[in-house]
């Protein structure tokens, strides 16, 4: 290991996490652990999440473009745990690489702390490791931890959910950080093919594929007394995600009709000539999170959120069905 790169990298990490930090946090970057005061809360449940960038990871580094996977990892863990009505509190990351590289390094550090400021996040810590037995080249890896919390009285669990109630759908930005594995194996990642325009795009593949995993917290906060359930849509689409807040007995019934699927997921289904059911468990297919609610909030919900549409109901589960696509 280059210590001098290490400590250098490190440090360019440590100047954008300061500009996050709460008044909770007691310690400064660089300690053994971070430290942060919790208070203000009458039954505090904490809500924790851990995930990864995955292999979008590869279009960032065939691009030389690393500041928006940063955004990427914030976005996803906070949607996760605003699924049951968390607020986050503090995060933190893991970045290995086969060789510091201060740059890129720099650029990841600048999308992380972007999105925690944007969501009153205090970046507290992380770890920066030199693995060149494991990383090769330029390879990279992303992995972000977060730390929210919700009073107990407001979790929302999905528990009141019931056949009737009205599923509306929130528009993802792309694909957000989910089935890049499939794309990269139809499109590759040379960057000639990633810097090809697509007039149905707008905008050339590489931008479309990097487009930053959409944050759901500011438009959601205000509305989560009249939310009875969310599933956030990542790695398994509706099919995989919907039924992971569903009581038992109780499936979701989504027509596709209802909204529009962005262009990315037509070009990839006819470039690899991919089977609808497939790239309804692979992708989100344009609808970034789900949410259920009574039918007499509906009004409401789609007032607020003109982007929402209606696009499901709840119904009795019939077979081992719990996702029903029309």
């Amino acid at each position: 290991m280059d210590i001098t790169l290490a400590a250098k990298a490190k440090e360019l990490i440590a100047k954008h996490a300061r500009s996050t930090l709460r008044p909770e946090v007691l310690t400064g970057l660089g300690f053994f652990g971070g430290l942060f005061e919790f208070k203000g809360y009458h039954q505090p449940v904490l809500v924790s999440s851990v995930d990864g960038v995955g292999t979008k990871l590869k279009i960032a580094s065939a691009l030389a473009r690393h500041d928006t996977v940063g955004i990427d990892i914030v976005n996803h863990c906070v949607d996760d745990i605003l699924t049951c009505g968390a607020e986050p509190l503090f995060f933190l990351d893991y970045i290995a690489m086969g060789k510091l590289m201060p740059e890129p390094v720099e650029a990841i550090a600048r999308g992380l702390a972007q999105a925690c400021r944007e969501v009153g996040c205090a970046l507290i810590g992380g770890e920066t490791a030199e693995m060149p037995g494991l990383y090769a080249g330029e390879d990279y890896d992303l992995v972000g931890f977060i730390i929210g919390v919700v009073e107990k009285e407001k979790l929302i669990l999905g528990k009141t959910i019931g056949i009737g109630d009205t599923i509306i759908g929130l528009p993802s930005s792309g694909l957000h950080t989910n089935g890049y594995s499939l794309v990269r194996k139809l499109f590759g990642v040379d960057q000639s093919v990633l810097n090809t325009y697509y007039p149905e795009l707008g905008r050339t593949l590489g931008e479309e594929l990097l487009e930053p995993h959409r944050c759901y917290l500011h438009r959601l906060k205000p509305l989560l007394p009249i939310i009875k359930g969310m599933a956030h849509i990542t790695g398994g689409g509706l099919i995989g995600n919907v039924p992971r807040v569903l009581p038992q007995g109780m499936a979701a019934k989504f027509n596709s009709r209802l909204w529009t699927v962005p262009p990315i997921f037509h070009l990839i289904q006819q470039r690899g000539n991919v089977a609808r059911s497939e790239m309804y468990h692979v992708f989100n297919m344009g609808i970034g999170m789900v949410i259920i609610c009574s039918p007499e909030n509906v009004n409401q919900l789609t007032q607020a959120l003109p982007e929402a549409k209606v696009i499901g109901e709840m119904v009795k589960q019939v077979e081992k069905k719990r996702v029903v696509i029309d």
